[in-house]
């Protein structure tokens, strides 16, 4: 079963990491990814899998609230362009590419979640 308490706790730990280390481009945003996923991994435990499930569910889970943003931004910016049917398809193309790269990038986190989950049995 899906522990939300861990997810949300982890999305925002990695989300704390992630803004305070944009001093540190690169090694910030990977680094709110690993710690987040570890962390929501161990707060859920069971294991390799249970771990990695959380820790792909915390780091993607910023990534779906930025393809919402994305959507409803694209959306009304190619309302006030275009028309309103164009807009509503490219906004839900360009939300769809959001989604796809938010599940790439949280692999880092399902990685460090397996990890955490393990530790914590």
């Amino acid at each position: 079963m899906t522990d939300w308490r861990a997810i949300g706790i982890g999305f925002l730990v990695g989300l704390t990491v992630a803004v305070i280390g944009l001093a540190l481009p690169v090694i910030g945003q990977i680094g709110g990814g690993l710690i987040g996923g570890f962390i929501a991994g161990y707060l859920a435990g069971g294991g390799l899998g249970s771990g990695a499930w959380h820790g792909l569910l915390a780091g993607a889970f910023g990534g779906l609230l930025v393809a919402v943003f994305v959507f409803v931004g694209a959306t009304f910016l190619g309302v006030t362009v275009t028309e309103p049917v164009n807009a509503i398809v490219g906004g839900a193309g360009l939300s769809l590419v959001v989604v796809f790269l938010a599940a790439l990038f949280a692999l880092d986190s399902a990685l460090a979640g397996a990890i955490g989950g393990a530790l914590r049995g």
